[in-house]
């Protein structure tokens, strides 16, 4: 069965665009225009993708809500934010939600689409239990999967907070620096303060993990290490 993308957009023009280039790749497609009609259409069909706009006519946050209520049902399930929102703080507190990307309008359509194929594919072989993380001390990693493992924990990292570890730990006890952690983001503007946000959440899920994790550290102005004691 063709996985079912759900997209919730105001606007009824862009809404047809997003609907008329995704269902040329054969993907199942469910739209909507509000907050109410996204979560009436979520409780009778669970979709395997979502795109989001932020803001939902008056709904000035519609779509953070709706990512919140989303992720505490289905974990896993990818969530990308599609908005005309490019402020940092946004962008961050999206991220932070647990959406798997942050785009800005306008969008190239074709991307788009490709991001789509890109991120069903890693939720799919995230439920593939044969394939086994690759293994650098207590850190299990597999960003094709986006799984990632301390010790005996399952650490719920996002995608962006997954590809920001693995250029760390791919140092092998070098520095990551600012720039090279930036351009894994995959955001039009990111700065050295985006970068610490995201590293004090992964740092901050490992803690909840292992109180006595300390393996990331800051080297000031310069970028970030893996230092397993």
């Amino acid at each position: 069965m063709n996985e079912l993308i759900a997209i919730v957009e105001d606007d009824p023009d862009q809404r047809q665009n997003y609907i008329d280039v995704i269902s040329r790749r054969d993907y199942r497609v469910e739209a909507y225009g509000s907050r109410s009609e996204a979560l009436d259409g979520f409780s009778k069909h669970r979709p395997d993708l979502v795109i989001l706009d932020i803001m939902l006519g008056d709904d000035r946050d519609g779509g953070f809500h709706i990512c919140q209520s989303l992720i505490q049902q289905y974990p896993e399930l990818p969530i990308i934010f599609l908005t005309s929102r490019s402020d940092e703080i946004d962008q961050v507190f999206g991220l932070r939600l647990g959406a798997w990307d942050y785009q800005t309008k306008p969008v190239s359509l074709t991307i788009l689409v490709e991001r789509i194929a890109a991120m069903l594919k890693i939720a799919a072989s995230r439920n593939n239990s044969e394939a086994a993380p690759s293994a650098n001390g207590s850190l299990q990693l597999d960003c094709d999967r986006v799984v990632v493992k301390w010790k005996q924990y399952r650490i719920p990292l996002t995608v962006t907070e997954c590809a920001l570890l693995n250029v760390i730990v791919s140092k092998a006890g070098g520095v990551a620096s600012y720039d090279e952690l930036a351009e894994v983001t995959r955001q039009t503007l990111v700065t050295n303060n985006t970068i610490n946000t995201h590293i004090r959440h992964i740092r901050n899920k490992f803690l909840k993990a292992d109180s006595e994790f300390d393996a990331l550290d800051n080297v000031y102005g310069a970028g970030y290490l893996w230092r397993e004691r």
